[in-house]
């Protein structure tokens, strides 16, 4: 991955009239999906799938069967229409549409991206020298989107010349992306078309490019080429292939730019070869050959390189090696593993590094000095924030650039010297009408049925009441040891303006607090992510955040199984769901190795082929355990051209609930006929899509305008 008005005082909003809803009379008929049976028998389990034609993308069948439920969601949401343009129109006046990123300087240049009123898309800029310097725009992903429903850019790397940018676009939303590359000077495109990209980095030569692609059909990352400048991409040399499945392949280039480094990872393994980047014909040498269930990545410094590794504990340790000879007998450490302390990532600089660290649920940033290998932390202000590193481009450099916010502060840019240990404000993004003063957020601690204290964030208005009396979005992800970032949100002010609270449950499977948490909510121990969500939620409830006729819970991909496990285990707990692109047939999914993903996510939920673990995926694959009882009221939504999550998941999960469902509450299915994984690309759409969440979130805890 995440992708306002002056502060009123909070009032309750009406609710709906009996005129405003749907009437009985009046209730749209869900569409019914065909049936054509699938039977198969997999470790002892007869399973039948109704609907796994829906699979069949080009049958023009599934498209129809689709759109007959856009056109059922929207006669659905018909009453909310008005409501939804009020939205719309309050998230996009919390939001500066003319607007400029801070610059970074790389090289002799500054770059910085911008946006204008009332264009879908940012422009890409640089200029010379100084800030005072006449604008070039490099790239205009406005121009490149005339004439396409969806429009999305990956990379852009210039070469060390400043003269070529190599650049990515997905016209699709299936994230395949084309590399081209563009002459700044001139603004020829070269004819050069490298399909499928996923990386890339330029040589020091200015005229060599790596970049990986990935097989046509699986999505992974699997091969690196090297493209001489003005040959045919059909004759570019295959310098590495890695034949086992469960690994991707990237490549990258240091900051101090003489390396180019190649990331070869799984799940749980990794391993490492680097290049000089003044030899991009030259032998491409290994740091340490790959061994199993261990981890580490690369920077260089000088003559060393700062190695990541988890080879002697789960939460990682840093060590050095010389760039003679760095394998593991001459790894030297600098920092030992600590159990109570994620260490992150690293960055390194000429005379410092920073480190990435996780403590207690939240992220910290130390700067060491090389020299004398004294250590500082950044201040952060609040109880619960996010900090990420942010464009360090400059090798030499006094400075360290970083992004922080919280669910109540917008994102801001500091530049931290190292050596005064200053931090300057360079900008912190302006939301119009919106006073930090008004809001509050906290940390608070769930406890699990095991014990287990669970980390949750929220943010809600001055004058709320615990008193169970106000709705609550409960959001929560909690896989592939991913942190859930504690950020700003200048659209939520629309729910928490009319009385919400917004929360995160960092539960297990996450990363939250370290690797760890990780392994305790994946594969065989899968469950307690769920669990954990169940837990925060009834502590919520049972401290007075809300109640269960006002709690409204919202994930997307894995986020999205984490909804349908939970609604499955608990629906009596939940006012209103709102999974997006969710990751719910599993067991299909999982046994189906032709599908991107699966192999290398063997090593995230298990792999089914496996008795133990079939038996146990299955005891809670959302689609599989679908059961005739009353459920919540549920927005399911998804994009035709998903390529993480297909389509056709969250369309059989809605059909077959359809036959099972003993309530009459609303389920509606709502596919983006010209998108992909994260939805929309436009900044406008996107805001369109947020105002029919919120809508429907309305709608069911009873509050409209």
């Amino acid at each position: 991955m995440t992708r306002f008005l002056v502060v009123l005082a909070l009032t309750m909003t009406t609710l709906l009239t009996s005129a405003q809803m749907p009437q009985a009379g009046d209730t749209p008929k869900p569409p019914v999906a065909k049936k054509v049976p699938r039977s198969q028998t997999v470790n002892g389990v007869d399973i039948t799938d109704q609907y796994f034609w829906l699979r069949d993308k080009p049958n023009p069948d599934v498209r129809a069967y689709l759109e007959e439920e856009n056109a059922y969601t929207d006669a659905m949401m018909k009453h909310t229409t008005a409501l939804q343009g009020e939205l719309y129109k309050e998230i996009l006046g919390h939001i500066k549409e003319t607007d400029t990123n801070v610059p970074y300087k790389e090289g002799d240049y500054f770059y910085y991206s911008r946006t204008e009123q009332g264009k879908q898309y940012p422009i890409y800029c640089r200029k010379k020298g100084s800030l005072d310097g006449q604008e070039q725009v490099i790239l205009d992903q406005n121009k490149l989107a005339e004439g396409e429903k969806f429009m999305n850019v990956g990379l852009q790397h210039v070469s060390d010349d400043g003269n070529l940018l190599a650049y990515s676009t997905d016209n699709t939303g299936f994230r395949q992306y084309t590399l081209q590359i563009k002459n700044l000077a001139t603004g020829e495109v070269y004819p050069e078309r490298m399909m499928r990209v996923g990386s890339a980095a330029w040589a020091s030569d200015n005229k060599t490019i790596f970049y990986s692609v990935e097989e046509e059909q699986t999505k992974r990352q699997y091969r690196i080429y090297r493209h001489t400048l003005g040959t045919p991409v059909a004759s570019d040399a295959i310098v590495y292939e890695d034949p086992d499945e469960r690994f991707n392949v990237g490549v990258g280039r240091t900051r101090s730019h003489e390396y180019v480094i190649m990331e070869i990872g799984s799940h749980t393994t990794s391993e490492v070869r680097y290049l000089r980047a003044d030899q991009p014909g030259g032998e491409w040498k290994i740091i340490a050959p790959r061994v199993q269930d261990q981890e580490y990545d690369v920077d260089h410094h000088g003559d060393q390189f700062l190695i990541r590794t988890n080879d002697k504990g789960r939460n990682f340790r840093l060590v050095s090696a010389p760039v003679t000879n760095p394998g593991r007998d001459n790894w030297k450490e600098i920092i030992p593993h600590n159990p109570d302390v994620m260490l992150a990532g690293v960055d390194a600089f000429q005379d410092f590094y920073v480190v990435e660290e996780r403590e207690k649920g939240l992220p910290q940033l130390k700067v060491v000095d090389f020299a004398t290998g004294k250590s500082h932390l950044v201040d952060f202000p609040e109880p619960v924030y996010s900090a990420f590193p942010a464009q360090n481009r400059e090798y030499k450099t006094t400075k360290y650039r970083y992004n922080y916010q919280s669910l109540v502060t917008p994102n801001s840019v500091y530049d931290h010297d190292v050596n005064t240990r200053k931090q300057e404000l360079l900008k912190r993004v302006e939301v119009p009408g919106y006073d930090p003063s008004q809001y509050k957020s906290e940390r608070l601690w769930a406890t699990a049925k095991d014990g287990t204290k669970i980390p949750i964030s929220i943010a809600y208005k001055n004058g709320f009441a615990k008193d169970g009396s106000h709705p609550m979005l409960l959001n929560g992800y909690g896989s592939y040891g991913f942190s859930y970032p504690v950020t700003f949100s200048a659209s939520s002010l629309a729910l928490l303006d009319r009385g919400f609270s917004v929360a995160i449950a960092h539960i297990r499977g996450g990363g939250d607090m370290g690797k760890p948490w990780h392994d305790a909510g994946r594969m065989m121990n899968k469950k307690n992510t769920f669990t954990d969500f169940i837990d925060s939620a009834e502590y919520l409830i049972a401290e007075k955040y809300t109640s269960k006729d006002k709690l409204v819970i919202s994930g997307a991909s894995a986020g999205g199984l984490l909804m349908g496990a939970v609604t499955n285990m608990r629906p009596d707990l939940f006012k209103a769901v709102v999974t997006k692109v969710p990751f719910v047939d599993v067991i299909n999914t999982m046994l189906d190795a032709s599908l991107p993903l699966t192999v290398p996510e063997y090593e995230e939920w298990g792999n089914p082929n496996e008795k133990p673990a079939f038996d146990y995926m299955y005891s809670y694959s959302p689609y599989d355990q679908l059961k005739a009882k009353a459920y919540p009221s549920i927005l399911v939504k998804t994009s035709f051209n998903d390529s993480q999550v297909m389509y056709w998941e969250p369309a059989k999960y809605v059909a077959k609930l359809r036959t099972l469902k003993t309530d009459q509450n609303p389920l509606i299915l709502k596919t983006n006929m010209a998108a992909g994984h994260g939805g929309a690309s436009g900044r406008y759409d996107f805001l369109h899509d947020t105002a029919f969440d919120y809508a429907f979130m309305l709608w069911q805890v009873g509050l409209a305008k």
